[in-house]
């Protein structure tokens, strides 16, 4: 099998949707789909999700992870490797951790019809913005 040369990075950013890989106590992994936004400038990819379940109780712990992304045409992958940092949940819907909300929201999707709705719902759901700092990244292109 012949593997076409591509920049993984660029699959990352055309990507909405990875699969997380973190580590739970047992040192098994815990896998979950997630939406995602790469921030090329920062070389961080940003995923929102909900305080209190595994990912965040994994991550807490120890903050490596990895996420997988699968190209449509399911021959083409890439694999980003990092350091997690959490930011939230908030209590303030004006405070930097619903700010971070917002800036995740408007690299992947633009603008929100109603942030004031937008902001109220990432304290009523206790959203955290997992930034993922990149440390290694890697794929192929198998066709």
């Amino acid at each position: 099998m012949t593997l076409s040369p591509f920049d993984p990075r660029t699959l990352i950013a055309d990507s909405r949707i990875g699969v997380l890989a973190t580590l739970r106590a047992s040192g098994m992994p815990q896998l979950s789909p997630v939406t995602t936004v790469y921030h090329r400038e920062a070389d961080e990819i940003l995923v929102s999700m909900t305080a209190g379940r595994a990912k965040e109780a994994n991550l807490l712990r120890d903050p490596r992870a990895a996420i997988e992304f699968t190209g449509p045409d399911g021959y083409t992958w890439a694999t980003a490797e990092g350091d997690a940092t959490l930011i939230g949940p908030s209590t303030d819907r004006d405070g930097p951790e619903v700010d971070a909300l917002v800036d995740y929201y408007r690299r992947g999707a633009g603008e929100h019809p109603d942030w004031d709705d937008y902001r109220d719902v990432m304290v009523a759901d206790r959203r955290v913005l997992l930034v993922l700092k990149l440390t290694h990244v890697y794929g192929a292109k198998l066709r």
